[in-house]
């Protein structure tokens, strides 16, 4: 099984970097799946601007970094989303890649890891993400992570400095894991 884990945020000094090294550390320790992190800077998108809605595109892309993005998204059994918060809502970059494919997301699961440098962890953005991610046709799960005050909580090196996420998160990805496979069955038949 193959969980895709996004970073979310690519900007020159994102707080997402350190989240993603935390639970990629953690996430190695899991051996019922494969995890695979997917930055957003090595797939740079430009805004959709095909011709046509990503459903019905039926010849491709006319974007190479758009085609390869499809690609991973479509070889993935689910998602994690590593989430900033901007004005009370999710990023446009993460945004735009959710924009950029659709039937490679369909009858997947998705769960997020909100962050923020203050308080809240980014839970506006995760709510406003999985209304998305119901568009799309995709299984948003009911636990997720709200990382508040990130600085303070997970060093650059992705270790862990407070909090109690490192118990947290074995729920998310058991809720995570068993969804991906539910649906890879059933998408199978």
């Amino acid at each position: 099984m193959k969980i895709a884990v996004i970073l979310g945020s690519v900007r020159e000094i994102r707080r997402g970097e350190r989240v993603s090294k935390w639970l990629m550390i953690q996430l190695s320790k899991i051996k019922e799946a494969e995890f695979e992190l997917l930055d957003l800077r090595d797939y740079p998108l430009p805004f959709y601007y095909e011709d046509n809605s990503p459903d019905s595109l039926e010849n491709g892309y006319t974007n190479d970094v758009a085609t390869k993005w499809a690609a991973k998204i479509k070889e993935a059994d689910g998602f994690m989303m590593i989430t900033p918060e901007y004005n009370h809502g999710p990023n446009a970059v993460l945004k735009n890649a959710l924009d950029w494919v659709y039937n490679e997301w369909n009858k997947k699961p998705v769960t997020f890891v909100g962050y923020a440098t203050g308080a809240g962890g980014a839970i506006r953005a995760v709510e406003q993400l999985r209304e998305i991610a119901v568009g799309l046709e995709m299984a948003p799960i009911k636990s997720a992570l709200f990382i508040s005050h990130v600085l303070d909580t997970i060093g650059e090196e992705g270790n862990l400095l407070k909090g109690t996420y490192n118990e947290q998160l074995p729920k998310v990805i058991k809720q995570i894991l068993w969804w991906a496979e539910a649906l890879r069955t059933a998408r199978e038949k």
